[in-house]
């Protein structure tokens, strides 16, 4: 007997940041860095040295111990569903939900500019008759 599981990504979340560590540090920030920083045992200034990324000093690196204390202290799997999202899709799903995205963000701006008073016509458009 095989187990399944089901995930449900929030579309383009590798999208919005640039990395691993900047997906884990929005986390952290959300949450409060001091109270993260106790959950996880280090020092707040200690764990924003380690999101900042030291410059390449690995001695300031999040290391997958602090990783893990993280994901079991907050419950927080927004930077696993980040690493899914960004090696295991599907580039054609991808694009399919960017095309809807698209779609979506569209009729919000439609609706917006109506609301403003203006109009999604362009200029060569208003002249014609």
């Amino acid at each position: 007997m095989s187990n399944q599981m089901t995930l449900t990504l929030d579309p383009g979340l590798s999208a919005r940041h640039r990395d691993l560590r900047d997906c884990l540090a929005a986390g952290v920030y959300q949450r409060g860095l001091t109270r993260v920083a106790g959950q996880i045992d280090l020092s707040p200034s200690k764990l924003s040295e380690k999101l900042s990324g030291g410059n390449g000093d690995r001695s300031r690196d999040i290391g997958l111990a602090e990783f893990e204390r993280y994901l079991d202290a907050t419950g927080d799997l927004t930077p696993v569903h980040y690493l899914v999202d960004k090696y295991l899709r599907d580039p054609s799903l991808q694009q399919a939900e960017a095309i809807a995205r698209v779609a979506q963000l569209t009729e919000q701006l439609t609706a917006v500019m109506q609301a403003a008073g203006l109009s999604m016509q362009g200029p060569a458009r208003r002249g014609k008759r």
